[in-house]
């Protein structure tokens, strides 16, 4: 059985998982940075999620299926993730930067699109490293078996940005978290501080996660150093951060506010879970933690 949400959080390293995946993506980053920085927004991953599955169940039988302008705005726009002009200019990044090409001829219309190795190569790993996550939390094989069997991911990722695209709990993150999501490159900041989060501060309701270098992550994530100024102001005000100290050099990820973003992604593993057993049938679970074989033989 699928993992459900309340699985999910309710798993006691389901943080320690998130770090890992966290790291991961970060590692990505590093290695390729133009591309995770233009999908570092809850809308753009909205947008990528939706683009690659389109082009993925092109059927030729099938006129004007597959990747089109307008097969991706009727997606986007049916639940108000972006507007009919940033389906353009996404697109038009892409295609810019070599993350798209067209496919078939130039001139043919409805132009189509379709992923170019890099792209493909990406999301493969971003579909292992969620995976993953699941793997950790119940011992099951699922990487293994996606590794054993690559073409599995061209079927598995369709249902996921189907499923993400529907799902209310998804599309529209809680405020807070909101407020690092749908920002430009927003996402990249989460991840650092989710990896920076280990150790629970001495008498306090929160994580020290140290300094935040504003020129130093600015210049890393590609963003303005005010606009990140601003985000972290923002944070603080909004109780998603916290002095440590009076000196106010060092921050604490507030705990609350960790749950609340642990929550939302849930949500996310629950439906890549749903996805993978829909594809691949139940994961077999090899050497399950004790309260989730519970859950998943009920």
């Amino acid at each position: 059985m699928a993992l459900k949400v309340e699985d999910v959080t309710g798993h006691p390293g389901f943080i320690e998982a998130l770090q890992g995946f966290a790291a991961t993506l970060r590692a990505q980053f590093d290695e390729s940075p133009r591309l995770s920085r233009m999908l570092a927004s809850h809308q753009r991953w909205l947008l990528s999620q939706a683009a690659f599955a389109l082009q993925l169940e092109y059927d030729a039988s099938q006129p004007g299926s597959g990747l089109t302008t307008t097969n991706l705005r009727e997606i986007i726009t049916s639940s108000n993730a972006a507007s009919r002009n940033t389906v353009l200019n996404f697109l038009d990044q892409l295609l810019s930067y070599r993350f798209l090409r067209i496919a078939g001829e130039s001139n043919r219309r409805p132009r189509r699109y379709e992923a170019t190795e890099i792209s493909t190569a990406a999301m493969y790993r971003w579909v292992l490293a969620n995976l993953s996550v699941l793997d950790r939390l119940d011992g099951a094989g699922r990487v293994a078996r996606l590794i054993e069997e690559p073409a599995l991911m061209h079927k598995i990722q369709p249902q996921i940005a189907r499923r993400a695209c529907l799902d209310p709990r998804w599309l529209e993150p809680p405020p807070r978290v909101a407020l690092f999501l749908w920002t430009e490159a927003g996402g990249l900041v989460m991840d650092d501080l989710i990896r920076r989060a280990i150790h629970l501060a001495p008498g306090a309701d929160g994580y020290d996660i140290g300094r935040i270098d504003a020129r130093l992550m600015a210049e890393q994530f590609m963003i303005s150093r005010t606009h990140l100024q601003r985000l972290v102001r923002r944070a603080v005000e909004t109780g998603c951060l916290a002095w440590s100290d009076k000196a106010k050099s060092r921050y604490l990820l507030k705990a609350d506010f960790l749950a609340e973003y642990c929550g939302w992604q849930a949500v996310k593993f629950s439906i890549v879970d749903h996805a993978y057993e829909m594809i691949c049938g139940p994961a077999r679970l090899e050497d399950p933690e004790p309260h989730l074989a519970a859950v998943c033989e009920a």
